[in-house]
């Protein structure tokens, strides 16, 4: 859906893809040809609708194929729909098997994430509306502990440049502008704005990527710059920014003045549990799940402290009286605030959302609630189409 600022600029907002499961290129085709139609009912949409595309690595390798891009576009054009955006985060099955680090895997220490997100822009490019910027968001490097010197970061960040000057070829070539958007997430390589802002400006806009950039492309050192600002950006995943205790209008302005884009705003709501007791934790047993990471950030009276998951979180928690706070990486529907005996992070959603209708922060918006299967059965209690409506009305109220 596209949506209208009164100062002229447009949004595209759209449900990520990745809610439903499906891995293959035919589970995938399935399920936009099934939801897209039902998510489109229940908004009463008239308008083109905007997708959020999911692919793995199995999925885009079937959709590179000739018959199968025609036989998608033209789906495309029955449904009234575009893509927009595709989370190129996780390379391998998402649903239904254990998942949790194995999510990061390939990292962008291998030469085979790059090989895949080559391949996401080769075949977006075939489908992206004219004259339209694409986003593909993507892990934000490594998991923490796969990054232990130096050498790590410097390969991160070439195999990264290499990715840009694909992109930038491609521009080149078919006058096509897609963008790579890393997404910092707890526990990560890019875990917080701070780091993120860092790796940005001490790596990927530094003079070694500039020349990475300037042995394959004929231009100067200006002009490589300003391709590496154009290409390499931001998903500013909003949970994750609320979970790390993070400040929702310093983090856009850090961003800015940093010079690095917000390729896409990821609107989504993690857990949180206020005045942490170890009864009072034994509420989020039941979001315990083995198949994603949940990792949990504490404030304890004023000290942060990372968990990679809640079993090691719940281990670690004493009774020592002083005032904690944990926020979860589980992702819940938006719409819901008050879950109970805990809450969600949408503030920071209203918080940033509020800032965005102020001066825009993205023209991508994509909600991503993809933890509706591993959710547990009392927050369920509508049909997955219903519920993606909710959402995306709710952030159509926030920003009207």
């Amino acid at each position: 859906m596209q949506l209208q600022h009164s100062h002229g600029a447009t949004d595209h907002l759209t449900y990520c893809s990745n809610i439903h499961p499906g891995e293959s290129w035919a589970e995938v085709l399935g399920n936009v040809e099934k939801y897209i139609p039902l998510v489109r009912d229940a908004l009463n949409c008239t308008d083109d609708f905007g997708i959020g595309l999911r692919l793995s690595a199995a999925a885009v390798s079937d959709l590179a194929r000739p018959d199968q891009l025609e036989q998608f576009k033209k789906l495309l054009d029955e449904h009234q729909s575009y893509v927009f955006t595709i989370n190129g985060f996780p390379y391998g099955p998402f649903h239904g098997t254990r998942v949790k680090e194995d999510v990061y895997l390939p990292d962008w220490k291998d030469p085979e994430r790059l090989r895949y997100t080559n391949q996401l822009a080769d075949v977006f490019a075939e489908f992206l509306p004219e004259g339209q910027t694409g986003s593909i968001s993507t892990v934000p490097g490594a998991f923490k502990a796969c990054v232990t010197h130096d050498d790590d970061i410097d390969l991160i960040r070439s195999t990264m440049v290499s990715h840009c000057i694909h992109l930038a070829k491609l521009e080149q070539s078919r006058g096509i502008n897609i963008v790579l958007a890393l997404e910092p997430e707890p526990c990560c390589f890019l875990e917080t704005i701070a780091e993120s802002v860092a790796f940005f400006q001490d790596h990927l806009f530094s003079a070694a990527s500039v020349k990475q950039l300037q042995a394959e492309i004929d231009v100067n050192s200006q002009q490589a710059e300003a391709l590496l600002q154009k290409h390499l950006t931001l998903c500013l995943d909003l949970c994750h920014a609320a979970v790390e205790f993070e400040d929702a209008k310093a983090c856009i302005s850090s961003l800015k003045n940093a010079n690095v884009q917000i390729g896409k705003l990821q609107i989504s709501a993690g857990l949180r549990l206020e005045q942490v007791t170890p009864e009072r934790a034994e509420l989020l047993r039941p979001f315990v799940d083995q198949v994603y990471l949940h990792q949990v950030i504490e404030n304890h009276d004023g000290t942060i402290n990372r968990y990679t998951d809640l079993p090691e979180a719940f281990a670690n928690l004493t009774d020592d009286k002083k005032p904690r706070e944990w926020r979860v990486h589980f992702h819940v529907p938006i719409f819901l605030d008050d879950l109970g005996e805990f809450s969600s992070t949408q503030f920071f959603i209203r918080e940033a959302l509020a800032l965005h209708k102020e001066d825009p922060i993205s023209k991508h918006l994509e909600v991503e609630t993809y933890t509706w299967n591993v959710l547990p059965d009392q927050y369920k209690n509508q049909s997955i189409e219903d519920a993606i409506a909710r959402e995306l009305n709710w952030v159509r109220e926030q920003l009207s």
